[in-house]
């Protein structure tokens, strides 16, 4: 196995008034400053929106490509939704000071400082896991999770984005699929006792049981979840033996949430389906990526029926977003509706 570097990220944090304060979750995370910027209304930059169905809380990971961030969020603002940043340790410093004096112009964000997300590691999993604990100790209610990274966009405005969760509401969207049965070719990576050590995952390695009683699933880290998700995620007793197994394995963010949800009590309804239009491509060891979107995939992104798409990178291809932005209030066709069992339904959708 290939030494990777890497630096373990385990932190909470709560917004400040008068300065930062910290919140310390005893046995889970470490620290992580964050601040909430000031509710200075200064919508001038914005067209009037109209106001949502039901609320949003997005989670956005940034460490790069400042102004195809700043292009992205303009796309997803709404002052009725609640964004967190969170700004990755390996962001230059020109990045952060550029995205803290965009994000002030807008009211009630929240700007999350972490340590560095290890690729690959388990601090992915912490890093969404203390997004959501954030979000949901915040006195504004929300209805749906929605996690990005800065180099994704989106694919309709959030006027459909919320009609289309409000059609949908109590369902959460994510992809999963029995890991034995579909990709029994990652299995090393749960089958293995993976560690690390010096910020890197160790070269060195050992077999080791999987969980008892439990089947493993594997979908993508990609999610759109109800609150109530949310909650039994972050705070259900259940959830602790997965936690303590999954920090020892290889890429848990594209296996962690399914597992969990696919193996416990939760009773919500699970949508196979997370929702982003992407394209895997072939890339060495790694053995698929992401493809880079340009403009020849402008009728892939415009005919589907996701919601957002990734990956984009403007020093590649930046008139693909330009062009992008012409179709974001053409309305959904369809709104695809599956529960647990795999049952699909089509609804109508505005």
């Amino acid at each position: 196995m290939h030494k990777m570097s890497r630096s373990l990220s385990r932190l909470i944090v709560v917004p400040y008034k008068e300065g930062i304060q910290f919140l310390n979750i005893p046995n889970t995370f470490q620290m992580m400053k964050s601040l909430q910027l000031p509710s200075r209304a200064n919508l001038s930059i914005l067209k009037t929106p109209q106001k949502p169905t039901v609320k949003i809380a997005y989670l956005i990971m940034v460490h790069r490509l400042s102004k195809q961030f700043r292009r992205m969020f303009r796309a997803i603002y709404h002052p009725d939704n609640i964004y967190l940043i969170n700004i990755d340790k390996k962001a230059d410093r020109l990045t952060k000071q550029q995205i803290w004096s965009f994000l002030n112009r807008f009211p009630g964000i929240h700007i999350l400082e972490n340590q560095t997300v290890i690729w690959g590691g388990y601090s992915m999993v912490e890093a969404e896991l203390s997004g959501m604990q954030y979000l949901l100790k915040l006195e504004q209610q929300w209805d749906y999770f929605i996690n990005l990274s800065g180099q994704d966009y989106p694919l309709k405005s959030q006027h459909i984005i919320s009609n289309f969760l409000a059609v949908n509401k109590g369902k959460s969207f994510l992809k999963f699929a029995d890991q034995v049965e579909t990709r029994p070719e990652t299995l090393n990576r749960i089958e293995n006792y993976f560690s690390e050590e010096d910020g890197a995952i160790a070269a060195e390695t050992h077999k080791r049981d999987y969980m008892a009683g439990i089947t493993p699933y594997i979908g993508g880290q990609w999610m759109i979840l109800t609150r109530e998700c949310c909650a039994f995620l972050c705070h259900n007793k259940e959830v602790s033996k997965f936690k303590e197994y999954y920090k020892n394995t290889l890429i848990p963010d594209e296996s962690f949430f399914q597992t969990v949800l696919m193996n416990s009590s939760f009773k919500g309804a699970m949508v196979n389906d997370d929702l982003r239009a992407i394209i895997w491509v072939p890339d060495g060891d790694i053995k698929l990526r992401p493809k880079t979107f340009t403009k020849a995939d402008l009728g892939f992104l415009k005919e589907g029926r996701n919601l957002f798409a990734r990956k984009f990178d403007d020093n590649v291809d930046a008139d693909v977003i330009s062009a992008l932005n012409a179709y974001l209030h053409i309305p959904l066709r369809t709104a695809l509706s599956m529960h647990k069992t795999g049952t699909l339904k089509m609804n109508s959708a505005n």
